[in-house]
């Protein structure tokens, strides 16, 4: 599409294309006007790459509200908001038995009963899957539903270079190419997804730039906890910048955790082995790996046997064949590495953020659902329960008979030539942030590292640039490195 095709204003933008923003655009009436911008191919999130499933309870014979909640507070620290906890464990599964309505198909027993799995942090078997693809299966299930809509208008491959206030709603200059364009929108959904680029490895795609973050902050919006950084334990061990998730649920289903002697060893740190929480695990290991002088950690499954391996993991199966590894014959090269943010842009229950007709749903928002640490397969609830609260608010506000956005009739094309990014902005900003706060943060080299990530900030803003998407996803790697070693040094 190209963005002369584009209306020049929109009830709502939806800015991201992964669960939050698809589930929030199936939840508004057919009346509402709506762009979503996707910054590649509409398929390509954070959300696709969600390998364990999607935590809810559905019975309530063996399982139980109260028992998710102490789960997710467990995990999250006791730091959660535990009014958001209630709302998604509760809502929660009425969501997630929709998505079945717009044919996501989760893995189901010979009767045609919903398979439950169990991942780190759980006390329960509630996670629904689609064999270990299951963000894969929901993204594009609904992406056919919303591609249905005849009220929702899909950009490819267009991300938004800036953003600002305006009377009644908001002004946004959109780029795909080396086209440009300026839309303005009453109310606007950011659902940009995570920053998992700022780090140097990392298990997100190259669209996790933390955009939707930096477009926020730049306007005055509350930025929570952005430091609540999850690293997840189980990366493949790979010399990629992506790495290759070996997800939660190979441990759920058995796998051991063993060290660079082929020996088990959670039970130095935690008795709940190798089930415990992320941040637990991913903490052992490094402890572990100081203990003995080595990275090399492995995940062991092989005894559960070639058929179920293939069947269970097809996707992890796949993935670390081409690594080389078999693993129903072979140890897996494991390491921790970035791979969830839990902190972004404060929000309440209804999504709303500090600024009013600005919401964010998903992993760029800070629900206060996950606490210092998220439980493993609470992100794919969030993003729907808290994309549908977005949805229904933003409704009832149009309703009410919210005032639509002035828009100037003609306005002066910005300038947006300059010089070239300087080379090797965007690799210095992840070094700096994985050697200062990777797991167990270094806080001699936080310090030092906020004052030199604060000068990249400032000569990114000041200085004339071009105006190209290198740029604008060095600009919001700086912004979200820079909050985060802000909150940190002490």
């Amino acid at each position: 599409m190209n963005l002369s095709e584009l209306k020049r204003q929109y009830s709502v933008v939806i800015v991201g294309s992964g669960i939050a923003g698809l589930y929030a655009a199936l939840n508004f009436p057919e009346d509402v006007d709506i762009l979503m911008l996707s910054k590649k191919e509409r398929h390509q999130s954070n959300s696709s790459l969600a390998q364990g499933g999607v935590a809810c309870v559905l019975d309530l014979e063996n399982d139980s509200y109260e028992l998710h909640i102490e789960d997710t507070l467990i995990a999250g620290g006791r730091a959660n908001d535990f009014d958001a906890v209630t709302q998604l464990v509760e809502e929660g599964p009425g969501d997630v038995l929709r998505t079945i309505d717009y044919g996501v198909e989760y893995d189901r027993d010979e009767n045609g009963e919903l398979v439950k799995t169990l991942e780190g942090g759980h006390c329960r078997r509630r996670i629904l899957h689609h064999k270990d693809t299951s963000g894969k299966e929901m993204v594009d299930k609904l992406v056919l539903a919303v591609e249905k809509l005849p009220n929702v208008t899909i950009a490819d491959e267009t991300m938004v270079t800036s953003m600002s206030r305006i009377k009644n709603g908001f002004k946004m200059e959109i780029m795909s190419g080396s086209e440009f364009k300026t839309v303005y929108a009453d109310f606007c959904l950011l659902a940009s997804g995570g920053i998992g680029r700022v780090y140097k490895y990392t298990t997100n795609p190259s669209v996790a730039t933390g955009d939707g973050i930096r477009l926020a902050y730049e306007m005055g919006a509350s930025i929570k906890n952005l430091s609540y950084v999850q690293f997840h334990p189980t990366a493949f061990n790979g010399a990629n910048r992506e790495q290759f998730l070996i997800s939660e649920a190979v441990r759920g289903e058995g796998a051991y955790l063993l060290n660079c002697n082929k020996e088990r060893f959670m039970d130095r740190y935690d008795e709940r082995l190798e089930l415990a929480p992320r941040d637990v695990v991913s903490r052992s290991i490094i402890m572990e790996s100081r203990r003995l002088g080595s990275n090399n950690f492995y995940l062991d499954i092989r005894y559960k046997g070639e058929e179920f391996i293939k069947n269970r993991f097809p996707g992890i199966y796949a993935g670390c064949l081409k690594q080389g590894v078999d693993i129903s014959k072979d140890l897996i090269p494991v390491f921790p590495c970035q791979h969830y943010l839990m902190g972004g842009i404060e929000v309440d229950l209804n999504a709303r953020t500090t600024l009013p007709r600005l919401y964010a749903a998903g992993e760029c928002s800070c629900t206060g659902v996950h606490g210092r640490n998220r439980l493993a397969s609470n992100s794919l609830l969030e993003a729907l329960v808290f994309g549908r609260k977005a949805a229904e608010d933003i409704t009832k506000c149009i309703r009410a008979g919210f005032f639509k956005a002035s828009v100037p009739e003609d306005e002066k094309e910005p300038d947006r030539n300059g010089a070239p990014l300087p080379k090797g902005t965007r690799t210095e900003i992840r070094d700096i942030l994985q050697r200062a706060y990777f797991v167990i943060p270094d806080e001699g080299a936080i310090h030092q590292g906020k004052k030199r990530i604060e000068n990249i900030l400032n000569r990114l803003k000041n200085g004339k640039f071009a105006v190209t998407a290198d740029y604008c996803e060095a600009l919001s790697l700086a912004t979200v490195a820079y909050i985060i070693l802000k909150e940190v040094d002490r």
